[in-house]
């Protein structure tokens, strides 16, 4: 039978209806279960569209089996973060973290292309949407390093700063290939578009061989392009920042004397080429296209009107290219909030803006455990008694939490949450449903590992119950045993014996016999314990071995009531042998007697026992008095 879609009925919220933007919780088993108010739409794709005002659906990440793989590596390096020492030297752990944080965007870029192939392939809308958001997340992540994590000084943060750009702006150098391949490069209809890209990126030398090639195919105008590569200047790290500084301003009027000379009047894209060199901001902004983003405007502007401009200036520039940038009647996206935030160096707006605007917890979780690492965080407490790390650490993990599988990855971020971490993991284990009982051993062992005594008991209880509804002894009395529980371990032994008395023999043999100290947990379970040891003696023809435990079972009145008849009947074969001595008949007769009164049993079996009795006792009065004469 075909599936239908049927679309769920309207239900009119009368906040939406207000013209007002909701946001809610997920609660456990994904129930929607708390409401709150938002000022305005979240969005963080990197296109100009916006949500819808209302949106409301379960966050479906870490369904997703290339996203899995993120969170999956991103544990290992979480983990392996929470192993740096403490006590070592800032200047030691520093390029530590550079590296961690290095291997966090790796990873984003390896799941990131992993879905822009199956986004290719299949055409799917969501795994286009999901790759804009990560791609916007490792843009983030990568800014945060350069001002955070790395902190560039002065002499090379514009160096660090161009890097960021070229990394996610790379379509300059998917035309170069074409341009190159072509078999004319020079009358490539992209070959300006590049040659403009590179300069307008800073790679200046490669510009530089890409104007040679339109040199080769102009030789008359050899001359022209041949003074190109003298007034191109790019800094050395070898040299103090006021020797860059002194270059540079030389550099630049030398540029801007062969402009107002007409040097290259002839031709506009080598004309257009000198106005960017000297910052000409109306020859930058006739380039939009080829910058794109404002951030790639922001970059390139200081490189060629500020390029030793210090970390605290940024937020000043940024601000005044995101307005020249923007059309007067666009406002900034999400995204472009994040950014300021970073570029004003406020790392708590980053961070909030970002949990406000994504769909989970995952970036703002690891961001924040890194830069709290690196000593960024420690004056920004929350008020409800943890520091803003362990609070985004404990609704990333909760989240996992939800999931068939990534829960066990939830187990190392509680652990690392020393405040309230062990209370979330105990919760939180106990919603963990044990639908096998290899999933169960998992739950179990994470219990006590961790001495959670409490969950331990709860887990093995829940167990030994469904083992004991699906009739399964042996596995309902090991879980009772785990447990602890005297009292059910008690019921499943009495189970035991009463599947003894209907079968006549044992089930699950290899538990019994292995039982060990833990058959002292409970007086029956000592009883069946011992009885099954009485069996075994018997079945190696130990008979006064097997007589006297069965004695020391009797008089020590551990046995059920119900279960006394069943051990006179075991004693009757034991009385006919020649090995059980006139002083072991002697007792279980006077056992047996006490027995009879007392139970209301059948004549023949009362008859049957006295005359055994009677018999024993006869033969092993006959044979200690030959051997004492």
């Amino acid at each position: 039978m075909e599936e239908v879609d049927v679309e769920p009925p309207v239900t009119n919220i009368p906040a939406a209806a207000a013209g007002k933007h909701l946001g809610f919780a997920w609660g456990p088993g994904d129930i929607l279960c708390n409401m709150m108010m938002y000022p305005c739409p979240l969005s963080l794709s990197l296109n100009t569209k916006l949500l819808p005002s209302v949106l409301v659906r379960k966050d479906e990440d870490i369904y997703s089996p290339i996203l899995r793989k993120l969170f999956n590596e991103s544990h290992h390096i979480f983990v392996g973060l929470q192993t740096i020492r403490e006590d070592l030297p800032s200047k030691n752990k520093k390029p530590q973290f550079v590296s961690i944080s290095k291997n966090y965007r790796s990873v984003i870029r390896a799941c990131m292309e992993e879905l822009q192939q199956v986004a290719d392939a299949e055409v799917a809308t969501q795994y286009g949407d999901q790759v804009s958001i990560l791609l916007a997340i490792e843009l983030i992540w990568n800014l945060c390093e350069v001002l955070f994590i790395d902190a560039a000084p002065a002499g090379s943060l514009l160096l660090h700063l161009l890097d960021w750009v070229r990394l996610h702006k790379a379509d300059v150098d998917e035309k170069a290939r074409d341009v190159l391949q072509s078999e004319s490069p020079a009358e490539h209809e992209s070959y300006w578009d590049v040659v403009l890209g590179y300069v307008l990126q800073g790679r200046l030398e490669e510009a530089r061989q890409m104007l040679v090639k339109q040199a080769s195919l102009h030789p008359a105008a050899r001359n022209i392009f041949h003074d190109v590569p003298v007034i191109i200047f790019q800094p050395s790290g070898t040299q103090t920042l006021t020797e860059f500084d002194v270059k540079w301003r030389h550099w630049h009027e030398e540029v801007d004397r062969c402009l107002q000379d007409n040097s290259f009047a002839s031709n506009q894209h080598l004309e257009a080429i000198c106005k960017i060199l000297v910052g000409d901001e109306d020859t930058l902004l006739e380039h939009k296209d080829l910058l794109s983003t404002w951030y790639h405007f922001l970059v390139t502007r200081l490189l060629f009107c500020h390029p030793t401009v210090k970390p605290t200036e940024l937020h000043y520039y940024a601000q005044s290219c995101l307005t020249m940038f923007l059309d007067s009647r666009s406002a900034p996206e999400p995204l472009d909030s994040i950014l300021l935030a970073a570029f004003e160096f406020d790392i708590h707006q980053v961070i909030k803006d970002c949990s406000i605007a994504l769909n989970n917890w995952w970036f703002v979780a690891h961001l924040t455990d890194l830069l709290d690492h690196c000593k960024l965080l420690q004056s920004h407490n929350l008020h409800f008694g943890s520091n803003l790390r362990e609070f985004l650490l404990l609704e990333y993990a909760s989240g996992l939490f939800t999931h068939h599988s990534l829960w066990q990855l939830a187990v190392d971020y509680f652990d690392h949450c020393p405040e309230f971490g062990r209370v979330y993991l105990e919760l939180q284990i106990e919603r963990v449903p044990l639908d096998t009982e290899r999933k169960a051993l998992k739950v179990l062992r994470i219990c006590e590992q961790r001495q959670m005594s409490e969950q331990v008991r709860s887990i093995c209880k829940i167990m030994a119950m469904r083992a004991l509804r699906n009739n399964r002894l042996g596995s309902a009395l090991s879980w009772s045993i785990r447990a602890k529980d005297a009292a059910f371990a008690t019921l499943i032994s009495e189970r035991f014996l009463q599947d003894y008395c209907a079968k006549g023999t044992f089930s699950d043999l290899d538990l019994i016999d292995n039982l060990g100290p833990a058959m002292l947990l409970s007086d029956r379970l000592t009883f069946l314990g011992k009885y099954r040891e009485f069996h075994k003696l018997y079945g190696e023809k130990r008979f006064r071995e097997a007589a006297k435990l069965l004695l020391s079972l009797m008089t020590a009145k551990i046995a059920p009531r119900s279960f006394w008849m069943t051990l006179l009947t075991d004693a009757l074969p034991l009385l006919e042998q020649k090995e059980v001595s006139f002083q072991d008949t002697f007792d279980l007769q006077k056992h047996t007697c006490v027995s009879l009164q007392e139970e209301d049993i059948e004549v023949t079996k009362v008859e049957l026992l006295r005359l055994a009795l009677a018999r024993n006792l006869a033969m092993a009065i006959v044979k200690e008095g030959t051997v004492e004469a």
